[in-house]
């Protein structure tokens, strides 16, 4: 059962509640405006063996990140080859299906921003995204940013053609970091490791699969209470960078 901290930071397991089911793609929608985000959603979605029906993107940005298995991935006309560790970003107006050739389900972690209630309609399908550069990002080819003891790689920002939102991966070592706020709303995945949830005076436990939810100028920390490293996935919107945050 999700666990609801101070100020509205939200905590659940990545397969809380019931999925939605469509064909061979099953949905959990872990974070969104139903759970009380204001305009930032975190999913989780699992396809099965065969091709994924078409998810259309309407008027949001959506990234997102390959946790596990092999898959093709088709944005409009073009096909791209997938692994573990990737980013993907989905501009506005554009499609996106998923094959899955293997005998393993492919998961991945998707967030809109600002997530989409309603479908839109008469948009023109052939807008692109603001740069020429793939939208496919591979976590081994971005460079770690160091910021105080701990680092992150930027998989989607500006460079690949969202204006709206940063999607990134984070290393935390054993600890815990001073309490700190951002100006953003921000959505958090953990992809290994164990800890606690700080949101003002209030905690609760994380470890794999945990899905986040942390509300502009909640101050809140990260505790890696292992030892060895925390890793998380961290996607925020309005875009900017995750090293800027701000002491309590």
């Amino acid at each position: 059962m999700a666990v609801v901290l101070e100020g509205g930071c939200r905590v659940s397991t990545m397969h809380e509640g019931e999925p939605l089911v469509s064909g061979s793609l099953k949905v959990w929608k872990q974070i969104g405006k139903a759970s009380g985000a204001k305009a930032i959603s975190l999913r989780v979605l699992e396809f099965g063996l065969g091709t994924s029906p078409m998810l259309r993107n309407h008027a949001c940005d959506e990234v997102f990140y390959l946790l596990d298995g092999n898959c093709t991935v088709t944005i409009g006309d073009d096909e791209y080859e997938l692994g573990p560790e990737t980013g993907v970003y989905l501009p506005p107006r554009k499609t996106l299906r998923v094959k899955n050739s293997g005998a393993d389900v492919v998961r991945f972690v998707s967030s809109q921003c600002p997530e989409e209630t309603d479908a839109a309609e008469g948009l023109d399908e052939s807008v692109k995204s603001g740069s020429d550069l793939p939208p496919i990002v591979k976590l081994a080819d971005r460079r770690a940013l160091p910021t105080a003891d701990r680092w992150y790689r930027v998989l989607v920002d500006d460079e690949i053609g969202s204006e709206q939102v940063t999607q990134f991966v984070g290393s935390i070592p054993p600890g815990r970091a001073p309490d700190h706020f951002h100006e953003y709303e921000e959505v958090l995945f953990i992809l290994r490791g164990e800890g606690r949830m700080w949101a003002g005076e209030t905690n609760t436990a994380i470890g794999p699969g945990s899905c986040i939810y942390l509300p502009r100028g909640q101050v809140h920390c990260v505790e890696n209470t292992g030892s060895g490293e925390l890793r998380l996935l961290g996607v925020f919107y309005p875009a900017g960078s995750p090293a800027v945050r701000y002491e309590n």
